[in-house]
Protein backbone atom coordinates (compact mmCIF):
# COMPACT_ATOMS: atom_id res chain seq x y z
CA UNK A 1 0.00 0.00 0.00
CA UNK A 2 1.45 3.20 -1.10
CA UNK A 3 2.51 6.19 1.47
CA UNK A 4 0.84 9.38 1.94
CA UNK A 5 3.15 12.19 1.62
CA UNK A 6 1.65 15.05 0.78
CA UNK A 7 4.22 17.55 1.79
CA UNK A 8 4.67 20.27 4.15
CA UNK A 9 3.33 23.29 1.81
CA UNK A 10 0.12 21.63 0.73
CA UNK A 11 -1.01 20.15 4.25
CA UNK A 12 -0.35 23.78 5.74
CA UNK A 13 -2.36 25.37 2.57
CA UNK A 14 -5.88 22.94 3.92
CA UNK A 15 -5.10 23.25 7.74
CA UNK A 16 -5.89 26.89 6.91
CA UNK A 17 -8.22 26.61 3.91
CA UNK A 18 -10.18 23.90 5.24
CA UNK A 19 -11.68 25.20 8.70
CA UNK A 20 -12.48 28.55 7.13
CA UNK A 21 -14.77 26.83 4.41
CA UNK A 22 -16.32 24.80 6.99
CA UNK A 23 -16.70 27.60 9.17
CA UNK A 24 -18.61 29.68 6.40
CA UNK A 25 -20.66 26.79 5.66
CA UNK A 26 -21.71 26.32 9.54
CA UNK A 27 -22.71 29.91 9.22
CA UNK A 28 -24.69 29.99 6.66
CA UNK A 29 -27.04 27.10 8.22
CA UNK A 30 -27.02 28.94 11.17
CA UNK A 31 -27.84 32.31 8.95
CA UNK A 32 -30.97 30.00 7.46
CA UNK A 33 -31.97 28.99 10.88
CA UNK A 34 -32.61 32.81 11.88
CA UNK A 35 -34.18 33.72 8.72
CA UNK A 36 -37.04 30.60 9.41
CA UNK A 37 -37.44 31.82 13.14
CA UNK A 38 -37.90 35.37 11.87
CA UNK A 39 -39.90 34.54 9.09
CA UNK A 40 -42.42 32.78 11.08
CA UNK A 41 -42.03 35.03 13.90
CA UNK A 42 -43.21 37.41 11.53
CA UNK A 43 -46.29 35.29 10.35
CA UNK A 44 -47.53 35.07 13.56
CA UNK A 45 -47.38 38.35 14.67
CA UNK A 46 -49.03 39.78 11.14
CA UNK A 47 -52.29 37.71 11.54
CA UNK A 48 -52.61 38.29 15.09
CA UNK A 49 -55.03 41.06 16.34
CA UNK A 50 -54.00 44.35 15.64
CA UNK A 51 -53.27 47.08 18.59
CA UNK A 52 -53.90 50.76 18.67
CA UNK A 53 -51.49 53.29 18.00
CA UNK A 54 -51.11 54.25 21.95
CA UNK A 55 -49.88 50.12 22.26
CA UNK A 56 -47.88 50.66 19.32
CA UNK A 57 -46.22 53.19 21.11
CA UNK A 58 -45.18 51.86 24.53
CA UNK A 59 -44.17 48.28 22.80
CA UNK A 60 -40.88 47.06 24.16
CA UNK A 61 -40.84 44.87 20.42
CA UNK A 62 -43.06 46.57 18.19
CA UNK A 63 -41.34 45.12 14.83
CA UNK A 64 -44.04 43.67 12.91
CA UNK A 65 -47.11 44.49 15.18
CA UNK A 66 -50.39 45.12 13.26
CA UNK A 67 -51.75 48.13 14.02
CA UNK A 68 -54.96 49.50 13.33
CA UNK A 69 -54.77 53.52 12.64
CA UNK A 70 -57.25 56.28 12.08
CA UNK A 71 -56.39 59.67 10.77
CA UNK A 72 -55.39 61.76 7.60
CA UNK A 73 -52.66 61.63 5.07
CA UNK A 74 -49.58 64.99 5.06
CA UNK A 75 -49.65 65.33 1.49
CA UNK A 76 -46.85 68.18 1.58
CA UNK A 77 -44.02 66.10 3.17
CA UNK A 78 -43.83 63.28 1.19
CA UNK A 79 -40.97 61.13 0.63
CA UNK A 80 -39.76 58.58 -1.94
CA UNK A 81 -37.42 55.71 -1.12
CA UNK A 82 -35.24 55.57 -4.27
CA UNK A 83 -33.78 51.96 -5.79
CA UNK A 84 -36.29 49.63 -4.90
CA UNK A 85 -36.25 46.99 -7.49
CA UNK A 86 -39.17 44.83 -7.93
CA UNK A 87 -39.49 41.69 -10.60
CA UNK A 88 -36.52 43.24 -12.20
CA UNK A 89 -38.04 46.43 -12.73
CA UNK A 90 -37.35 50.21 -10.98
CA UNK A 91 -39.11 51.94 -8.71
CA UNK A 92 -39.67 53.78 -5.29
CA UNK A 93 -41.27 53.48 -2.01
CA UNK A 94 -44.14 56.45 -0.87
CA UNK A 95 -43.94 57.20 2.60
CA UNK A 96 -46.09 59.72 4.27
CA UNK A 97 -46.62 61.36 7.49
CA UNK A 98 -49.78 60.17 8.72
CA UNK A 99 -51.58 62.08 11.80
CA UNK A 100 -53.60 59.80 14.17
CA UNK A 101 -56.89 61.07 16.01
CA UNK A 102 -54.79 61.25 19.06
CA UNK A 103 -52.64 64.01 17.27
CA UNK A 104 -49.70 61.33 17.22
CA UNK A 105 -47.42 61.43 14.08
CA UNK A 106 -46.67 58.23 12.14
CA UNK A 107 -44.80 57.50 8.85
CA UNK A 108 -46.42 55.01 6.53
CA UNK A 109 -44.99 53.35 3.55
CA UNK A 110 -48.11 53.01 1.25
CA UNK A 111 -46.05 50.64 -1.01
CA UNK A 112 -44.40 50.62 -4.12
CA UNK A 113 -44.13 52.54 -7.57
CA UNK A 114 -42.80 52.18 -10.65
CA UNK A 115 -40.46 54.50 -11.92
CA UNK A 116 -39.62 53.38 -15.34
CA UNK A 117 -38.51 57.60 -16.84
CA UNK A 118 -36.21 58.90 -14.15
CA UNK A 119 -36.53 62.40 -15.88
CA UNK A 120 -40.23 62.35 -14.79
CA UNK A 121 -41.42 62.10 -11.13
CA UNK A 122 -43.38 59.28 -10.29
CA UNK A 123 -47.02 60.21 -10.12
CA UNK A 124 -48.72 59.59 -6.38
CA UNK A 125 -52.25 60.62 -5.23
CA UNK A 126 -52.82 61.07 -1.66
CA UNK A 127 -56.29 60.04 -0.08
CA UNK A 128 -58.22 62.96 1.34
CA UNK A 129 -60.33 63.51 4.38
CA UNK A 130 -60.16 60.88 7.45
CA UNK A 131 -58.72 57.00 6.89
CA UNK A 132 -59.08 53.92 8.57
CA UNK A 133 -56.16 51.62 7.83
CA UNK A 134 -54.14 48.30 8.79
CA UNK A 135 -50.63 49.07 8.70
CA UNK A 136 -47.85 46.55 10.20
CA UNK A 137 -44.53 47.97 12.22
CA UNK A 138 -41.20 47.64 10.26
CA UNK A 139 -38.35 47.40 11.96
CA UNK A 140 -35.15 47.01 9.88
CA UNK A 141 -32.44 43.91 10.56
CA UNK A 142 -29.25 45.69 11.73
CA UNK A 143 -28.75 48.79 11.53
CA UNK A 144 -31.38 51.93 11.73
CA UNK A 145 -32.67 54.02 8.78
CA UNK A 146 -31.21 57.51 7.94
CA UNK A 147 -32.32 59.83 6.33
CA UNK A 148 -30.03 60.98 3.48
CA UNK A 149 -30.14 64.65 2.06
CA UNK A 150 -33.15 66.10 3.99
CA UNK A 151 -33.65 69.32 2.29
CA UNK A 152 -36.33 72.39 3.43
CA UNK A 153 -37.55 72.73 0.35
CA UNK A 154 -38.19 70.24 -2.60
CA UNK A 155 -41.02 67.82 -1.65
CA UNK A 156 -41.36 65.44 -2.52
CA UNK A 157 -38.21 64.00 -1.03
CA UNK A 158 -36.01 61.23 -3.17
CA UNK A 159 -33.75 59.33 -0.23
CA UNK A 160 -32.13 56.41 0.14
CA UNK A 161 -32.53 55.91 3.49
CA UNK A 162 -35.05 56.49 6.14
CA UNK A 163 -35.18 57.77 10.10
CA UNK A 164 -38.20 58.47 10.93
CA UNK A 165 -37.34 60.50 13.99
CA UNK A 166 -35.06 62.74 11.95
CA UNK A 167 -38.14 63.58 9.86
CA UNK A 168 -39.63 64.02 12.81
CA UNK A 169 -37.26 66.56 13.94
CA UNK A 170 -36.84 68.84 10.78
CA UNK A 171 -40.34 69.10 10.53
CA UNK A 172 -41.25 69.74 14.65
CA UNK A 173 -43.54 67.57 15.14
CA UNK A 174 -43.93 64.45 17.77
CA UNK A 175 -43.56 61.32 15.83
CA UNK A 176 -43.27 57.54 16.22
CA UNK A 177 -39.76 56.46 15.17
CA UNK A 178 -40.73 53.44 13.23
CA UNK A 179 -41.73 52.92 9.60
CA UNK A 180 -45.32 51.55 9.54
CA UNK A 181 -46.28 49.13 6.13
CA UNK A 182 -49.58 49.38 5.19
CA UNK A 183 -51.54 45.87 4.26
CA UNK A 184 -53.19 45.52 1.28
CA UNK A 185 -56.14 48.14 0.85
CA UNK A 186 -57.38 51.23 -1.18
CA UNK A 187 -54.65 53.99 0.16
CA UNK A 188 -51.85 50.94 -0.38
CA UNK A 189 -49.95 51.18 -3.83
CA UNK A 190 -48.09 47.44 -4.35
CA UNK A 191 -47.58 46.14 -0.73
CA UNK A 192 -46.03 42.51 -1.19
CA UNK A 193 -42.64 43.19 0.94
CA UNK A 194 -40.42 40.47 1.43
CA UNK A 195 -39.53 40.08 4.91
CA UNK A 196 -35.86 39.27 4.32
CA UNK A 197 -34.00 40.28 1.58
CA UNK A 198 -32.35 37.03 0.96
CA UNK A 199 -35.21 33.58 2.79
CA UNK A 200 -33.19 30.82 4.49
CA UNK A 201 -33.03 28.55 1.20
CA UNK A 202 -30.62 30.74 -0.44
CA UNK A 203 -28.31 30.15 2.81
CA UNK A 204 -28.84 26.53 2.42
CA UNK A 205 -27.59 26.49 -0.76
CA UNK A 206 -24.29 28.97 -0.31
CA UNK A 207 -23.55 26.08 2.42
CA UNK A 208 -23.84 23.38 0.33
CA UNK A 209 -21.34 25.05 -1.94
CA UNK A 210 -19.31 25.91 1.13
CA UNK A 211 -19.37 22.26 2.15
CA UNK A 212 -18.75 21.36 -1.77
CA UNK A 213 -15.74 22.97 -2.12
CA UNK A 214 -14.57 21.60 1.80
CA UNK A 215 -15.21 18.30 -0.16
CA UNK A 216 -13.24 19.02 -2.86
CA UNK A 217 -10.24 21.09 -1.32
CA UNK A 218 -9.74 17.69 0.98
CA UNK A 219 -10.06 14.98 -1.87
CA UNK A 220 -7.56 16.86 -3.74
CA UNK A 221 -5.17 16.85 -1.17
CA UNK A 222 -5.70 13.24 -0.32
CA UNK A 223 -5.17 12.22 -3.80
CA UNK A 224 -2.20 14.67 -4.50
CA UNK A 225 -0.47 12.63 -0.97
CA UNK A 226 -1.34 9.60 -1.96
CA UNK A 227 -0.01 10.30 -5.53
CA UNK A 228 3.62 11.81 -4.27
CA UNK A 229 3.62 8.39 -2.07
CA UNK A 230 3.72 6.47 -4.69
CA UNK A 231 6.06 8.38 -6.89
CA UNK A 232 8.12 8.34 -4.01
CA UNK A 233 7.97 4.30 -3.81
CA UNK A 234 8.56 3.48 -7.77
CA UNK A 235 11.33 6.31 -7.55
CA UNK A 236 14.79 3.44 -8.20
CA UNK A 237 17.42 3.26 -5.18
CA UNK A 238 20.61 4.82 -5.94
CA UNK A 239 23.94 3.65 -4.21
CA UNK A 240 27.11 5.26 -4.35
CA UNK A 241 30.01 2.87 -4.68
Amino acid sequence: MSAFRPGLAPTLVVLALLPVLLGLGVWQLSRAEEKRQLLAAADARRIATPVYVEQLATSPDPAYLRVRLHGHFDAAHSLLLDSRIRDGKAGVELLQPFQAGSGQWLLVNRGWLPWPDRRVAPAFQTPEGPQELLAWAYVPPGAAFELKHLEASGWPQLVNQVDAAALWQHLGRNGLPLELRLEEGPAGYRTDWPIVAMGPEKHIGYAVQWFALATALLGLFIYYGLRKGREKDHEPSTRHA
